[in-house]
């Protein structure tokens, strides 16, 4: 059935996900850097642009505007100094590394833009180790101040604005390492703790930042799902995870009652669906269809959570065909997206060996198929 109007870009992604119908399905998507190369080539073929003359090419739009996506993002300004990390490795890292602001060490790899990761403080001993670490601070007004004017200049422009908040679990482990992180929850939660809770303040810091300045929704999680389990037991997550996101999200709703929670695990998390949305989450990114059935997971929880994402990028995208891609989004939108409560998306970002055309079929298919 067609909607009696057309709606703009945010009003049609706020109205999905408060599992509502809008005039027909949002969608997104995000490139990895070759297949944004490609994307740009593709665009200067088309209107014949030539990449080499940087005129020409500042006449590309971005991929939001030419598919017609409905979603922008802001976040927080990088610090204006990393600390010199190296002293805190007990290994030789080769010129070429690069740091985030927690100090995780990058070393590239080998394949395109792959990269192998090395921990700062996996041979941290005590929570005196932690103490003494040059930690980020996202504090300082400059990291922030800002985050009031994007989001009112893109809204201006009716995009449905996200705000970044970044990890628990995941910037824990990139820290400690995996295998620190799990031992120290069984054999030294003090240590566990202590990381942990730093990690929350600051994940709550911004939550709350980014919620005060009008952010539509909040873009936050951990990947804690394998292709057929949880990466720890649902009661391991629960103890450890489930009340430091609690926190956080009630950080970021007496901020602002309006902004809607995200959260996001590749794999299979069902076990925990009922306790995120017990401690109030709104919206589940990305229902990986290999680990999960989106359909099923709809009728389970639909009453409950909208969904983010839903398209394979194990299978459909890179190995499926064209006609693949269509028939899947056809098939999620007369399921998952029945009633509202859906935004399609590639489940993570698009990867160099997704072909082009199934790119094009997937957001054709989602025009094509999307309206209610």
């Amino acid at each position: 059935m067609m909607s009696a109007r057309e709606m703009g870009r945010r009003e049609r992604v706020l109205t999905a996900m408060r599992r509502q119908v809008p005039d027909r399905v949002p969608k997104t998507a995000d490139f990895t850097p070759a297949v944004y190369e490609r994307y740009r080539a593709h665009v200067a073929a088309e209107r014949g642009l030539d990449l080499s003359d940087p005129a020409q090419a500042a006449q590309i739009p971005g991929p939001q505007a030419y598919f017609g996506m409905e979603v922008a993002g802001v976040g927080f300004a990088g610090p204006a100094q990393l600390p010199d990390f190296r002293p805190y490795f007990r290994e030789e890292l080769p010129p070429e590394t690069t740091f985030n602001e927690y100090g995780t060490a990058s070393i590239p790899g080998t394949f395109y833009h792959f990269s192998r990761y090395r921990f700062p403080l996996a041979w941290a001993a005590s929570v005196q180790d932690y103490e003494d670490y040059p930690w980020p601070d996202y504090t300082p007004t400059y990291r922030h101040q800002h985050l009031e004017e994007d989001v009112a200049r893109l809204h201006a422009e009716d995009w449905f604005v996200t705000g970044g908040v970044g990890h628990i679990f995941e910037h824990a482990w990139q820290i400690r390492s995996m295998e620190k992180l799990f031992e120290d929850m069984i054999e030294c939660p003090e240590m566990a703790a202590a990381l942990l809770d730093r990690l929350t303040e600051d994940r709550a810091f911004m939550a709350r930042r980014c919620a005060e300045a009008g952010c539509d929704m909040l873009i936050c999680g951990d990947d804690v799902g394998m292709q057929d389990r949880m990466m720890m037991s649902p009661a391991m997550w629960r103890e450890w995870f489930k009340p430091r996101w609690q926190y956080v999200w009630q950080v970021a709703k007496k901020a602002n009652p309006d902004v809607l929670l995200w959260y996001h695990s590749d794999g299979n998390i069902e076990p925990i669906i009922p306790d995120l949305i017990e401690i109030g989450l709104e919206i589940l990114n990305p229902v990986q269809p290999e680990c999960m059935d989106p359909v099923e997971i709809k009728k389970r929880y639909g009453s409950h959570l909208a969904f983010w994402g839903c398209v394979g990028t194990q299978t459909t995208m890179p190995f499926g065909t064209p006609e693949k891609v269509r028939a899947t989004i056809k098939h999620l939108i007369e399921t998952v997206g029945q009633g509202g409560g859906l935004l399609l998306a590639p489940t993570h970002v698009l990867e160099p060996d997704v072909p082009w055309e199934n790119i094009l079929a997937f957001f054709e298919a989602v025009e094509e198929f999307g309206r209610y």
